[in-house]
């Protein structure tokens, strides 16, 4: 039931075009001579869960600061749906689809679970000042619209007992929920999850892990994760890319990746090879 009211209410859910939704390709960000991301390429389709790992200061948050705008890589290419956005501000590369949760929670504490989630919806309003104040009309109806994605949205994660109270005064996990909340309410095509099992305990992070398969079993959206929890990336990836020091080190099967020497090695500090990946590896 709560899928299909989500499926309804988020009609564009997931990539429907042909190709995959994003392409990286080689990037390269270097700050002061430090090299954040050195070339390091990977693709991910429509219904994938794309995993990065890495050992703290690996690049990880980089390569996500790279995907959403707000750095702008000196080498290389990125395409998503399709589109070169090197060069596109981050709101504009929102507005195409792509949505993201952040390792330390951005939400209004001193607003409800369903204000947050409405702010989601603000990429969808169309309307002007006059009619946003008399609420009629066009308004009206766009109003409505949004509140029933959110209300979906409140249903599909389970924020029913919630949704009018304070953030400030939820849970750590549910607060995490409702972050994950206000991305979906964006109407991505494509989610950077980062680190969603972050300072949570066994139960949350269970939790978290079942409704991040939901929606990629159910709203068929692609996703890319960092994420430090091994038993999370290893339980839910389609695909890793392990990186060190901004290299790409391995990409494969999760299974593959467990098993990999120079993974292995880079997370107890030894020393290893790094191995160039290129767009095909990851079909």
């Amino acid at each position: 039931m709560r899928t299909t009211l989500l499926g309804e209410a988020l009609p564009d859910a997931g990539w429907n075009g042909s190709g995959p939704l994003v392409e990286v390709d080689d990037i390269h960000l270097s700050f002061e001579g430090v090299k954040a991301v050195d070339g390091v390429s990977f693709q991910v389709s429509n219904h994938e869960l794309f995993a990065i790992i890495g050992p703290n200061g690996a690049g990880k948050t980089s390569i996500f600061n790279c995907l959403s705008g707000v750095y702008r890589p000196q080498g290389g290419a990125i395409r998503f749906l399709g589109n070169s956005i090197i060069n596109t501000k981050p709101w504009k590369i929102a507005s195409m689809g792509m949505a993201r949760t952040f390792q330390n929670i951005e939400l209004f504490p001193n607003m409800t679970v369903l204000d947050n989630l409405m702010l989601g919806r603000h990429s969808s309003l169309s309307y002007g000042f006059v009619s946003a104040m008399v609420r009629v009309g066009k308004a009206e109806r766009i109003e409505a619209e949004n509140r029933e994605v959110v209300e979906a949205i409140i249903q599909f994660l389970e924020l029913e007992l919630v949704r009018k109270s304070y953030v400030a005064m939820l849970p750590y996990g549910i607060q995490k929920r409702v972050e994950l909340g206000r991305a979906l309410a964006m109407s991505p095509k494509l989610l950077l999850l980062d680190e969603p099992a972050a300072g949570m305990n066994t139960e949350e992070t269970e939790d978290m892990a079942r409704f991040i398969t939901d929606i990629k079993r159910e709203l068929g959206i692609g996703m890319i994760l960092v994420e430090h929890d091994m038993r999370v990336v290893m339980d839910l990836a389609d695909t890793v890319l392990a990186i060190d020091f901004g290299k790409p080190i391995a990409i494969g099967k999760p299974r593959e990746i467990q098993e990999n020497e120079d993974v292995i090695n880079a997370y107890l500090g030894k020393p290893h090879a790094v191995v160039e990946t290129h767009m095909e590896s990851n079909l």
